[in-house]
């Protein structure tokens, strides 16, 4: 069974100052390319001189209230079992380098964690009768003395900075907090007299081998079940992360200024789509954690491969370039949005003709959106004027309502995606949510989703109309469910043609 914290690079492991190293260098070190000093001398060193590290913030975050909120409905529908969910691990990106740390979602949604915090960190809640005591655990701050804070090139503060101190963990979430390494034995101790146990596992393989260990056999089924819960917990948000997603709403329609402001170098670039990407994608870094998802960045004909994120093309003048991006800020919760946009800043006649048949689809879907309303009826309303646009342009081998009817869908040739999904901390928030919480569900009041009609129509497609080819268009829009209908929180970007015209102009 592999420890949980049997995770060191291997330079990690070795002695404390004062268990004396005879030697001034492992025998390991003589094989490598690079080596840790270990001499007795050094480690005295090394541990010596520091002044008191900088005091860190002990008052409670904003987010604390809330996540302990959703905990407590978790615990509900759980009661007097083991709840287990895991921050998740770091991931090597190549060799000895690994990508920035983002918790899983769950973890962050019931601890409010965000950012790169806290790999290795493990969120329980123990049973306590039929209700639950929280405790997070997690790295402790490593001494001086340790040959972690020194070198080691994953964990230690000389390499990657200081953790926070289990004491300031507790006062930003208010969670109870102790060190990782006391796991194995309080999930042990809950065990036993727990009603049973459910484990997010596909967040730290560690984690998931050691309550494997511990539990024995357990049917599949309990931990699928713990995974929906998890994501439908999620289907409605509370107040602090509305005001999140508004948040990355505002920073990603700053992102889309500067793409505007951006398309003159663009166009004078081998990569010219790359230019709109490192646009967008700095003003992510700069106003928030970073991109949600991998920018699209599609010119052209681009704009009809759905996911283009390779983003390598040419950005021409008289083209359409379709951006698909959003900020996810500091807690994680991101934005979704995509605008079309004329390279020249004006939209010629077919550009326009394909344009405003989606935005009338989207208009469609938003007309329809409101508490009650199923799901799958935005989506519903937005294909019925895809079909009859495709229909009116002899794109279709029947009439539009024959298309619309399950037998047929031929207009989805065009536009094969949905129109709607939820957001929130994934881009494709709540994705294991069952089909009835989801795309049969009625709309909820907190409820945040995208409208996100399209048009792609490829260059060699000789069932469309010479001058509509290679031409695509959407237009996504990331909306919040009211008490009496829906608030478009992208409203802010333009999304006529004329107010993208006259907006491009005034950044130009």
């Amino acid at each position: 069974m592999e420890d949980v914290l049997d995770r060191q690079a291997p330079e990690a492991a070795g002695p404390t100052v004062e268990e004396d190293a005879e030697t001034a260098g492992d025998p390991e070190d003589a094989d490598r390319h690079r080596s840790v000093p270990r001499s007795a001398a050094f480690r005295r060193f090394i541990a010596d001189g520091w002044g008191p590290r900088p005091a860190q913030d002990l008052d409670a975050a904003p987010f604390a209230p809330y996540a302990a909120r959703r905990r407590e409905v978790l615990s509900s529908l759980f009661p007097g079992e083991l709840l287990v969910v895991p921050a998740g691990t770091l991931v090597r990106r190549s060799n000895d380098t690994d990508y920035r740390f983002r918790p899983h979602s769950a973890f962050a949604h019931l601890t409010g964690l965000g950012t790169d915090q806290e790999p290795d960190a493990v969120l329980v809640l123990h049973p306590d009768g039929d209700a639950h005591r929280a405790v997070l655990y997690v790295r402790p701050q490593a001494g001086r003395d340790s040959e972690e804070f020194f070198a080691d090139a994953r964990y230690g503060e000389l390499w990657v900075g200081p953790r926070p101190t289990l004491e300031a963990f507790a006062a930003w979430t208010g969670l109870a907090v102790h060190d990782v390494a006391a796991l194995t034995d309080e999930l042990s101790a809950s065990l036993a007299g727990a009603k049973g146990s459910r484990l997010l596992t596909e967040a730290d393989p560690g984690v998931t081998s050691t309550v494997a260990a511990l539990r024995g056999q357990v049917p599949e089924r309990a931990d699928d079940e713990f995974a929906t819960a998890l994501s439908e917990l999620r289907l409605v948000k509370d107040e602090y992360e509305v005001g999140q997603l508004r948040e990355a709403v505002a920073a990603s329609a700053r992102g889309f200024e500067e793409i505007v402001r951006a398309l003159p170098r663009a166009v004078g670039h081998p990569r010219g789509e790359r230019v709109v990407e490192a646009a967008f994608d700095g003003t992510a870094r700069v106003e928030g954690n970073a991109v949600g998802y991998e920018t699209i960045s599609a010119a052209g004909d681009h704009a009809c491969t759905l996911h283009w994120i390779r983003n390598d093309g040419p950005v021409r003048a008289g083209q359409l370039l379709l951006v698909d991006a959003g900020v996810e800020v500091d807690s994680l919760y991101t934005a979704d949005v995509t605008r079309t946009l004329p390279v020249d800043g004006t939209f010629t006649e077919p550009q326009r003709r394909v344009y405003q048949a989606v935005l009338d689809a989207a208009e469609a879907a938003f007309a329809v959106a409101r508490p009650g309303v199923r799901f799958r009826e935005v989506h519903e309303a937005a294909m019925r004027v895809i079909a009859e646009r495709l229909g009116a342009w002899g794109m279709l081998p029947v009439d539009a309502a024959t298309s619309l009817q399950p037998e047929g869908q031929f207009h989805r040739r065009w536009m094969p995606h949905g129109t709607s999904h939820h957001l929130g901390l994934d881009v494709h928030d709540c994705a294991q949510a069952r089909k009835e919480m989801y795309l049969e569900a009625e709309l909820r009041e907190g409820m945040v989703f995208t409208i996100e009609p399209g048009l792609y129509i490829k260059t060699e497609d000789e069932l469309a109309p010479a001058e509509l080819r290679g031409i695509g268009v959407r237009i996504e829009d990331d909306v919040l469910v009211t008490a009496d209908g829906v608030e478009n929180l992208t409203a802010g970007l333009p999304r006529t043609p004329e107010a993208v015209e006259a907006w491009m102009a005034s950044l130009r």
